[in-house]
């Protein structure tokens, strides 16, 4: 429904026909009843026909209530619907995708109980059997039995009162997977332990109480007294029931943000059906049936934009401010409070046009203390009940009344590339220093989230692994390191968890520091089968313990501890590569518009036919494709080298044929020109890079590609130019191309080089420069480099002449000698050798 909340008298909008008044347009809507009730085709009849399932996000099949998966699917293909002006859909624009209920189950499962464990843990307990404790209280395989047989009772008293104080935001709510599953696992976590709703009423009326003794008029007062009454009502009706339950959980404890109105809509959809489910209905007509009216969830569901805060001129400003508006944005609370339980269409517009009132007296109250104008203002224009609008910021202290943070942030991030990031001048401005280009958008998730969490908070997102090793995650892997830690990672790599290419990853991230984290990379089909069935039994099984200490900023590697001792002893053993090369790891050649500079042979020929001196510009060209481990597969093109200062004039030929492709040549005036390359102060004729070191191409040299499965080295003495997928090591040394050839140094390639997948499983590792010169070179005695050279010649002589030249013996000797040089014991070769990688 696309209609304001307001009645059209009071200037809303009616857009979808739901009109309070019943003529439209001189005649009446009619809806004719066989819609709702013929056999064949009404509503009715089709939805008794349906099995649904009783509890949503649980594994549970029961024929009551909704199919969990329903409104997941609903949502992500509403986002799906293509757009002919964009020519792509919804979800691809947003990066939404929806998270497989077992997925859900599994991150709700560890951060309720590490923040219940956080909350109650008693003096002297053993700290791993109270959180196993915890755990079964979540776990739905045990549902039957009676919490009572492992917690005493005021243990019970205890949990109880931490659950009804824990605060826990999805900061991407999409359609309320997350919420939801919290919703449920708390709910079984108190009927474990307070089968008849005891402590759970006790609790509600004591906070009830709290807020009726700070109010502010005798209307509210009067209305927190309605309030204690209503708690009393719901208890008697619903004495062993979920509906108390969970309608004071969703009130106190659980909230949700998302950009897309439509994302809060269905979010609120799914949370009114938990409820409507748990309803009783009796014969009697007085009070409505003993049915309650559902609550309002405006003020715990809202679309804002949960990455960018309020721009406060810093917090003295901010600080200031607060004395002055706290009662105000105290009685706000206590509008908003009451609007939650609001019954009838009348209350509700009262505490609406209260609202209104009560936010634009804290505008005025943030303008005369100095607040910034943009903010005051922002504060004052936010409505939580206008439900097709999205807020440009988002604050948990005005929108949810949270103001010390959140005990758990949770969720599934959207999937967007840096690219396809709109709006990043106001990502720069909020992130400073954090803030990369080519990042994803679920980066800045992760920071905004940490900040959103209460000293000793957890953080548990679902997210692409890329930021474990791609070089736009360094802000983000030390920022986590130094704030958030991990607690556990579970790497699910090619399971299939999201329609989606991205490779996802669950992180719960611990405010308070860790030495020590759990990890595991699904590797396989049969890993992959486990651990889409069950995350936490893989973890169980097949993780291993990381230390944070152990977490490079340059890249993360999820290795197990011995992978990690052998990587040690490789960087105990060598001298980093670019103290070892004289002249330094040089970047390959960037023209600009390869289509005017690469040929083929025969224009070769036809312009040397032309002009004989054109040979002088003419270089053999190799791609990084064309670059294999050993050996080239030339594909006979070669590159115009016209560097800066380059006389043209002296080569007409050359200079007619890239005259062809002048426009396209010239440099753009401005980066947002449609023709042209990237602005510089080169001339059209001339290759972009500017390459003070040309004379290294002509030298003996090794070449590899940046991108690959694995190193693939090369020696080159035909003075072959490269182009900018490559990298060259200037000289002609045969010891240091056995070594980056060698199975040793694959092995620490991929544990240590950025890779956007599992680089053990088929994933490409990226080679650059910056990442290259930190590779430790084994030193050797001058006879060792010579043998290990000697060895390289041959192999590169034999996959030269024949690329499927069988040359396994000799590269036998060479890994067997390198493991001596770094001082591998056999043990330590074993698992080198056993390692996987495709």
């Amino acid at each position: 429904c696309l209609d304001d909340y307001r009645a059209r008298g009071a200037g809303g909008r009616r857009i979808d026909a739901f009109t309070d008044n019943i003529p439209t347009q001189g005649r009446d809507l009619e809806v004719p009843a066989a819609l709702f009730f013929d056999e064949e085709k009404g509503l009715f009849p089709l939805f008794g026909r349906y099995k649904f399932t009783a509890e949503e996000n649980t594994p549970l099949d029961q024929d009551v209530a909704l199919d969990p998966e329903l409104l997941g699917r609903v949502f992500e293909n509403l986002l799906a619907a293509y757009n002919p002006e964009t020519r792509g859909t919804a979800r691809k624009q947003t990066g939404s995708y929806y998270t497989p209920r077992r997925v859900v189950d599994y991150m709700v499962d560890e951060s309720l109980a590490a923040a219940l464990a956080r909350r109650t843990t008693p003096a002297g307990e053993d700290q791993e059997w109270w959180r196993e404790r915890l755990r079964y209280l979540l776990d739905y395989a045990d549902s039957a039995a009676d919490g009572g047989e492992l917690f005493e009772p005021e243990e019970r008293r205890t949990v109880v009162r931490a659950i009804a104080e824990l605060r826990i935001l999805d900061p991407a709510v999409g359609s309320g997977a997350f919420p939801m599953g919290v919703l449920h696992k708390l709910t079984l976590a108190l009927r474990r332990l307070d089968p008849g709703n005891r402590h759970w009423e006790e609790y509600q009326r004591e906070r009830a109480a709290s807020r009726a003794g700070a109010a502010f008029e005798v209307d509210d007062e009067a209305a927190r007294n309605r309030e204690l009454q209503e708690i009393s009502r719901t208890f008697q009706n619903y004495r062993d029931s979920d509906f108390g339950r969970k309608l004071y959980l969703i009130q106190n404890g659980i909230f949700g943000v998302d950009l897309q109105p439509v994302a809060r809509q269905i979010a609120k959809l799914r949370f009114f059906i938990s409820l409507v489910v748990e309803q009783r209905a009796n014969p009697d007509p007085k009070d409505n049936y003993g049915i309650r009216p559902l609550p309002n969830l405006e003020t715990r569901f809202v679309a804002a934009d949960t990455l960018l805060g309020l721009q406060a001129d810093g917090d003295a400003g901010l600080a200031l401010a607060k004395g002055v508006i706290d009662p105000i944005e105290s009685h706000l609370r206590h509008v908003r409070e009451g609007y939650f339980n609001a019954r009838t269409r009348q209350q509700k517009l009262r505490l609406s046009a209260k609202d209104d009132e009560l936010r634009a007296a804290l505008a005025g109250a943030l303008k005369d203390v100095g607040f910034p104008h943009d903010a005051a203002a922002a504060v004052a224009h936010w409505d939580p009940y206008h439900q097709n609008a999205s807020a440009a910021w988002f604050d948990p202290e005005w929108m949810f009344g949270v103001a010390d943070g959140f005990d758990v942030v949770i969720g599934n991030p959207p999937y967007v590339r840096g690219e396809k990031i709109s709006g990043k001048d106001r990502l720069r401005a909020a992130y400073g220093d954090f803030f990369r280009g080519t990042a994803d958008l679920y980066t800045y998730f992760f920071r905004r989230g940490v900040e959103l969490l209460r000293p000793g908070g957890l953080l548990c997102f679902i997210v692409s692994n890329k930021f474990m090793r791609a070089d736009y995650g360094l802000p983000l892997r030390a920022y986590l390191k130094q704030h958030a830690a991990p607690r556990l990672l579970l790497d699910l790599g090619r399971t299939g968890t999201f329609d989606a290419t991205v490779r996802p990853c669950i992180v719960l991230a611990d405010r308070e520091q860790r030495d020590l984290f759990r990890a595991a990379t699904v590797r396989g089909e049969a890993g992959a089968a486990t651990a889409d069935a069950d995350p936490a039994g893989y973890l169980d099984r097949s993780g291993f313990a990381v230390a944070v200490t152990d977490l490079a900023d340059a890249g993360w590697s999820l290795a197990p501890p011995e992978w990690q001792r052998i990587r040690a002893k490789i960087e105990a053993a060598g001298q980093p590569l670019g103290e070892y090369v004289n002249g330094g790891i040089k970047y390959g050649i960037k023209t600009g518009l390869n289509e005017a500079f690469v040929i083929d042979a025969a224009t070769r020929d036809r312009l040397i036919a032309a002009d004989p001196k054109s040979a002088e510009l003419i270089r053999p060209w190799l791609r990084g494709r064309d670059v294999r481990r050993w050996y080239s597969d030339w594909a006979n093109l070669y590159v115009i080298f016209s560097p800066r200062g380059t006389p043209i004039e002296r080569y007409p030929a050359i200079e007619a044929h890239l005259s062809r492709f002048r426009p396209d040549l010239e440099p753009k005036p401005t980066r947002g020109a449609k023709r042209g390359r990237a602005p510089g102060t080169y001339r059209w004729f001339e290759i972009q890079a500017n390459i003070a070191y040309h004379r290294a191409f002509e030298e003996p040299k090794i070449i590899y590609p940046i991108i690959g499965r694995e190193m693939r080295a090369m020696s080159d003495r035909q003075g072959h130019l490269i182009n900018d997928k490559c990298f060259l090591i200037p000289g002609d040394d045969g010891y240091l191309l056995a070594l980056l050839n060698s199975r040793l140094l694959d092995f620490y390639f991929r544990l240590v080089m950025p890779c956007l997948d599992d680089p053990f499983d088929g994933g490409d590792l990226e080679f650059r420069g910056v990442f290259m010169e930190h590779v430790p070179i084994a030193p050797a005695a001058e006879n060792t480099k010579q043998s290990l050279g000697a060895l390289a010649e041959q192999i590169q002589a034999a996959k030269q002449a024949d690329p499927a030249a069988n040359v396994s013996a000799l590269q036998h000797r060479i890994d067997q000698a390198v493991y001596s040089l770094y001082g591998l014991t056999p043990q330590d070769v074993t698992t080198v050798e056993s390692v996987p990688r495709r």
